[in-house]
């Protein structure tokens, strides 16, 4: 079996079932068919698999023309149908992996793909997970799965994790780019996965076991939400003090060895910052472990919508008005600047802070131009124009995420009173509080 796998993976003949067409799924899809492959798109959204195989693409960063060719020259196949991962020799899952509200680790998506596609596993499939999880979930969840099934890992079928280093519209780094960590349940595993990834990823980088594979995609990301964390709690006490932290950051960061610099912003968001550090801490508990210097950049990150909207409090009070029936526009609704992503955004919470406390929320941004129906929050809005006139309509406009293509000086011009939580405006103005 080893040996047919690394012999279609080489010559590209081998077909690739990807589970998940999301920010991850999709572009790997892509990846995949770039090179020569053939890829089976699985996703339980059918409206999803529809836009696809119209040709259309519903992630901002990745161009419709690449997904119409794909599918005009019969390399991809969206489905929602789990019987085709029969015909795929590959079977990648790209679903996610959020928290409970108790911030435990959900593992519903994952568990419900291996179990979805268990009736159709066979002899010579490579399974990888590439969803991010703590360490031990591909041995101890996926493993017992497949070999109850009949197959026998390492022998009869493949099984790795190989964890997802997306970073969605960043030009600088692309899926091919990005090195690819893997760790196989047995030696042959690990051979198989690396041999796969090769085909599309320029470097990849095995390491001995699955669990230290899934352990460093929690490490990558744990070591930026305490760095996050800590220039947020930086913000607070120079705030108190007047000093503006970005230009301490810039000064800084001047230095060659030893720093490197993290902005603070009004919260986490993304599919990873918030929630993968969690992932460790409830695992962490099963050794009778306390990971005190996560949970507290946790705490501190989660805290600062709510040092904003004190920000916007003290602000409004100085020109005689409370957040109580006061209008406010929201720039920005997305995660990070330039993309159309809203998973766990902190300019959500932001809007439902102000909300509650009796202000009218209103909000723009042009990668997001309707509200999108998402689990645990609702508005029934879309993205306003930015006008001369409907500027000057609101008492405090929020920069919450600071994309390209706002007209900052416009907004500066005709808006009453700015709360910039992201350094857009890196001088004094009147009508502008650094937040």
């Amino acid at each position: 079996m080893k040996a047919k796998l690394l012999s279609i993976f080489n010559d590209r003949t081998a077909k690739i079932g990807i589970v998940g067409l999301g920010y991850v799924g999709l572009p790997l899809a892509l990846r995949f068919i770039e090179v020569g492959f053939s890829v089976i798109g699985f996703d339980v959204d059918g409206a999803k698999v529809d836009s696809l195989m119209a040709g259309k693409s519903y992630i901002k960063h990745i161009p419709s023309q690449a997904i119409a060719d794909a599918v005009k020259n019969n390399r991809f196949q969206g489905t929602t149908d789990f019987q085709m991962a029969r015909e795929a020799d590959v079977l990648i899952i790209c679903v996610p992996t959020p928290l409970t509200k108790h911030r435990e680790p959900d593992l519903s998506y994952v568990l419900g793909t291996i179990e979805a596609l268990l009736p159709y596993l066979r002899p010579g499939h490579l399974i990888s997970l590439e969803s991010t999880t703590y360490p031990g979930t591909t041995d101890e969840e996926l493993l017992p799965r497949i070999e109850g099934a009949g197959l026998t890992v390492g022998k009869d079928a493949f099984l790795v994790f190989s964890p997802e280093r997306e970073d969605p519209a960043n030009p600088n780094y692309v899926t091919q780019t990005i090195p690819k960590v893997c760790g196989g349940v047995t030696p042959d595993c690990l051979e198989v996965g690396v041999a796969l990834y090769e085909q599309v990823v320029d470097r990849v980088v095995p390491v001995s076991s699955t669990r230290a594979a899934e352990m460093t995609k929690l490490l990558e990301n744990i070591h930026r939400a305490v760095n996050i964390g800590l220039v947020n709690e930086m913000k607070i006490v120079a705030d108190a003090m007047g000093i503006d932290i970005r230009e301490v950051i810039d000064a800084a960061a001047t230095k060659p060895f030893g720093f490197t610099p993290y902005y603070p912003g009004p919260g986490l968001g993304g599919h990873c910052i918030p929630i993968d550090p969690f992932y460790l801490t409830w695992k962490a508990r099963e050794y009778d472990l306390h990971t005190r210097f996560i949970e507290l950049a946790g705490e501190i990150n989660t805290a600062m919508p709510d040092w904003v909207i004190g920000k916007v409090d003290a602000a409004l009070n100085e020109r005689e008005r409370s957040i109580k029936g006061s209008k406010v526009l929201v720039l920005g609704i997305a995660y990070k600047k330039n993309v159309d992503d809203m998973r766990e955004s902190p300019s959500v919470i932001l809007m439902e802070k102000l909300r509650k406390k009796g202000a009218v929320v209103e909000y723009c941004d042009p990668h997001v131009p309707v509200f999108p129906k998402l689990r645990e929050h609702r508005f029934d809005l879309s993205s306003v124009e930015l006008t001369p006139e409907q500027l000057a309509m609101y008492d405090c406009v929020i920069v919450a995420t600071n994309h390209d293509v706002f007209d900052y000086d416009l907004i500066q011009e005709h808006a009453k009173l700015i709360v910039d939580t992201r350094g857009a405006y890196r001088k004094a103005l009147p009508n502008v509080v650094s937040a």
